[in-house]
């Protein structure tokens, strides 16, 4: 530790790395005692600079006692995860800290908390200054906020989204057509992209999906693809795989596609908050980003799903084409039914299992993953016009029959990596039906909460494997669900709030 006569100059400290996750908050640990937070006046959670060799980064303060178990020096700055990842530096390397600039666009924040819209130019720079870390959770709770509802024009949606996309890193292809899908989410089990992908890319269009970890589910498309192969690629191992087989399911988090997207959701996620426009521009800036020119959206509309209403999913779908429209990429969308689980497992490894018994054409296979599938396969064909008009569901269904999908998925998955086969969890229990009678509702998010609360996604074998769809008739007795975990606390936890959650599948007793 240095004393007062040996003290380095002021604002400067040498950095460690503490390897502690903020996930992608930057934070950064100062002694209170030190030197620099006494010149400055530098207070917990306050928002500081970092600067090294032309490098700077904004970051979140938090102080430490000189008794901290940290261990920090008077003359040290721990760093968290995101705040060495974005830095860059080495051990022991000199920094300067320093209060950071106003925020100047902040005030286009408060304008439109009063009512003022964005301009376009206000939008871009804001999302700049987010991008750069200039904006602390606070003021971008600030931002969701005064975006949310139908607070957002559609003008303002398509600036939105245009400036995401101009924030992060862009994938070209140089071809006339790329095609993708996506699922606004909030449907567990429903991994058809899994399906979708090698389907079209053995029928010859080129899709080169880029997926997301899971934000609020028990798993994303990553997450369960990451069960059977890497999906951590660089934009030049995407841009090899797909080249060589035509498609690829890789993590968009890895190439830096519409970052602003990822650091909002970050945000959004504790405050609960449904906005359409933030939902459109998070879609449409990630396909831009990819490269995309013919996009086809799924959007499940059911009482327990994101999208709860006909007329909600309409509007949704109208601000999807527009947004998509004046990005110049072209956009249909299908309406699905989303009262229900797709399939019956929820959680990574779970889901995998699906996929592959419908890749693999089992007798056991999930006939509704399956038909899904096959439906968005097939408009995906349609619109791509490699299949005449209410022709393409036949010619995606052949491929799976026949099993080019599953030699196609085969051959991504090896690109990738190698396919490997998903794990199992150790832990089981089977909750049973408490009455005779029909299951009559099934909540889509009580049974994700089940699944996460038994680990998905972080232990991907975890989760939840249902036993019945809507309209079954059940004895007493009768399994319902079961719950897999990799440990007994974590299945302890869950069949805890399971058992607190008669509703979760409602059954109809027999009059």
């Amino acid at each position: 530790m240095t004393d007062a006569a040996t003290e380095p100059p002021a604002q400067t400290l040498r950095i460690r790395r503490l390897g502690i996750d903020t996930y992608q908050e930057p934070v950064v640990f100062i002694r209170a005692d030190s030197h620099v937070c006494r010149s400055e006046g530098f207070e917990a959670q306050s928002r500081v600079e970092l600067r090294r060799n032309g490098t700077h980064i904004v970051a979140t303060l938090n102080m430490v006692r000189a008794d901290s178990a940290i261990g920090l020096h008077r003359d040290e700055a721990g760093l968290s995860e995101a705040a060495w990842r974005s830095f860059g530096a080495s051990e022991g390397e000199t920094i300067h800290v320093a209060h950071p600039a106003p925020v100047e666009s902040f005030s286009l924040v408060r304008a439109k908390i009063f009512g003022h819209p964005f301009t376009h130019a206000g939008l871009h720079s804001v999302v700049e200054d987010i991008r750069n870390g200039h904006y602390s959770n606070i003021e971008m709770a600030a931002f969701i906020t005064a975006c949310a509802g139908d607070r957002l024009s559609a003008a303002e949606t398509v600036s939105l989204t245009r400036a995401m996309v101009a924030t992060g890193q862009r994938l070209h292809w140089h071809r006339p057509m790329i095609v993708d899908k996506h699922c606004v989410g909030g449907l567990p089990g429903n991994r058809t992209t899994l399906i979708v992908v090698p389907i079209v890319a053995a029928l010859g269009l080129i899709i080169p999906k880029t997926s997301s970890r899971a934000i609020t589910s028990p798993s994303g498309t990553a997450d369960t693809m990451e069960t059977l192969a890497p999906v951590t690629l660089s934009a030049a191992q995407i841009q090899r795989v797909v080249e060589q087989e035509g498609g690829c399911i890789a993590w968009g988090g890895a190439v830096n596609l519409s970052p602003v997207d990822d650091i909002l959701i970050r945000v959004e996620r504790p405050l609960d908050l449904d906005s359409e426009a933030q939902l459109v521009a998070s879609v449409i800036s990630k396909k831009a980003a990819a490269g995309s020119s013919h996009v086809l959206i799924d959007v499940p509309v059911g009482p327990s799903a994101k999208v709860r209403s006909a007329a909600a999913a309409r509007s949704l779908a109208w601000r999807l084409q527009e947004t998509g429209r004046a990005l110049d990429l072209k956009v249909e969308v299908v309406l699905t039914d989303g009262r229900q689980p797709v399939g019956s497992g929820i959680g990574p490894a779970l889901e995998a299992r699906d996929v592959l018994a419908v890749l693999h054409n089992a007798p056991d296979a999930p006939a509704d993953l399956r038909a899904r599938s096959i439906l968005l396969a097939g408009r995906l064909l349609e619109m791509a016009q490699a299949a005449p008009t209410n022709g393409g569901a036949a010619l995606a269904a052949a491929a799976l029959d026949d099993g080019r999908a599953w030699r196609k998925f085969q051959a991504i998955a090896q690109a990738q990596g190698g396919l490997r086969e998903p794990p199992q969890a150790p832990e089981r229990h089977v909750v049973a039906a408490p009455v005779a009678g029909n299951v009559i509702a099934i909540d889509n998010r009580r049974l994700s909460r089940i699944a996460k609360l038994a680990g998905a996604p972080q232990a991907p074998a975890a989760g939840v494997v249902l036993h019945v769809k809507l309209g079954a008739t059940v004895e007493k007795g009768e399994p319902l669900y079961t719950i897999h975990a990799q440990s007994r606390g974590e299945l302890d936890y869950a069949l805890d709030y399971a058992m607190a959650q008669r509703e979760t599948l409602s059954i109809g007793t027999p009059a």
